[in-house]
């Protein structure tokens, strides 16, 4: 807690007349009357020098250097940009980590059943990226590996993205916790009034993604009804 004016300095008595009162927390300190000056000089340039150091870090501009994480496996659609980018947003527990891929559509072909079965045993967070038809870039970065469900599951460190027209994070708003759920039939990340933030069928093969609650997003793609391309899942492993 910073300094603050004691009560007893709007209403002296002769205990504190003699000096200068700073309350800190629980503690009072006084200071005697020859160091009350040099106090008070000593705390104004701190605060000084504390102003200027927030303004010079606030006005710079920094171009620090992002790491670009290593990849395990061959990827059809993520650029170096668009992994720099991501970087940015990743959860704590995924930073420094390589991304390996466990499941892509090219390799191990159009079925949810399979993407499931790829993720059985992992424990990391799964980096789901999709190109549709018309070459947009979106996806999600679920809190854990994706399964069968009867009920929603994950955490508020999932979050839906897209490249196009310019990169977007669209993070948990804390209105609900429609996170995740699939079944053999559909896969849904992000949800709300009937809506789906990411929504794939059980091929892989046809999407949706409109505005929902839990994320406050926009739709992923152009068009809310997309086609894939080609789909990638990535652990941090």
């Amino acid at each position: 807690m910073g300094a603050q004016w004691s009560d007893q300095l709007l209403h002296p008595d002769p205990l504190v007349e003699q000096g200068f009162a700073f309350e800190f927390g629980f503690e009072l300190c006084d200071y005697p009357p020859k160091a009350k000056d040099e106090a008070w000089q000593r705390l104004v340039s701190m605060s000084e020098e504390l102003r200027r150091a927030l303004y010079a870090t606030n006005s710079a501009s920094f171009d620090l250097e992002i790491l670009v994480p290593d990849l395990v496996g061959v990827t059809e659609i993520l650029t170096e940009d668009h992994r720099k980018e991501l970087c940015r947003h990743l959860p704590a527990r995924a930073e420094g980590y390589v991304w390996t891929l466990v499941f892509s559509t090219s390799q191990h072909g159009f079925s949810l059943n399979s993407m499931y079965r790829k993720m059985q045993r992992l424990e990391s967070p799964i980096l789901l990226v999709i190109q549709d038809t018309d070459n947009n870039v979106f996806g999600a970065l679920t809190s854990c590996a994706l399964k069968v469900s009867d009920h929603f599951y994950g955490t508020g460190e999932s979050l839906l993205f897209r490249f196009q027209p310019q990169f977007q994070v669209y993070n948990w708003t804390g209105d609900n916790m429609y996170f995740i759920k699939g079944n053999n039939e559909s896969l849904a990340i992000g949800a709300g009034d009937g809506r789906f933030g990411l929504w794939l069928d059980g091929d892989l093969y046809q999407g949706r993604s409109q505005s929902c609650s839990t994320y406050g997003n926009d739709p992923l793609s152009i068009n809310e009804d997309f086609v894939v391309k080609t789909l990638e899942c990535w652990a941090f492993i």
